[in-house]
């Protein structure tokens, strides 16, 4: 896509710091980043969310996320990382190009999510878990 700014990027059109890439993926810094190190992991192809991105470049995409995340790792001697993605404006989706962040964590670092949890009413497991199944089957 000619405006995204990723497609730029995998395009050399714009220059980043490119970590690594394969042939389904590609991996910069974050020019904002949450801690120093944090990267983002991009599919070569235009795809707006996780959900369009096909079955057969997942596979790529995750090794190459798996990859990153073990050199953050030993790059800061991390005791944890976060990685995630964000599907969706109000997810907090900015670009709408599919990408996966891995950021460094450290203790007390003031990065918190903000959680309130539910419990299921009596039965109402049982029922959820029957709706979601019912619709794997029709998943591409």
């Amino acid at each position: 896509m000619s405006t995204c700014i990723f497609c730029k990027i995998i395009s050399r059109e714009i220059p980043s710091e490119i970590l690594a890439e394969n042939e389904y993926a590609i991996s910069i810094l974050d020019l904002n980043p949450i801690h120093y190190g944090h990267a983002l992991i991009i599919p070569k192809n235009h795809h707006k969310d996780f959900l369009e991105v096909p079955g057969n470049e997942i596979g790529g995409i995750m090794s190459l996320t798996h990859a990153i995340a073990h050199a953050l790792v030993k790059t800061y001697n991390l005791q944890g990382f976060n990685f995630f993605s964000n599907n969706g404006e109000i997810a907090g989706q900015s670009v709408f190009h599919f990408h996966i962040h891995v950021t460094p964590r450290y203790p007390n670092d003031d990065i918190h999510f903000q959680l309130s949890l539910k419990k299921y009413p009596d039965g109402l497991m049982k029922e959820t878990a029957q709706r979601i199944k019912e619709n794997i089957s029709s998943i591409k």
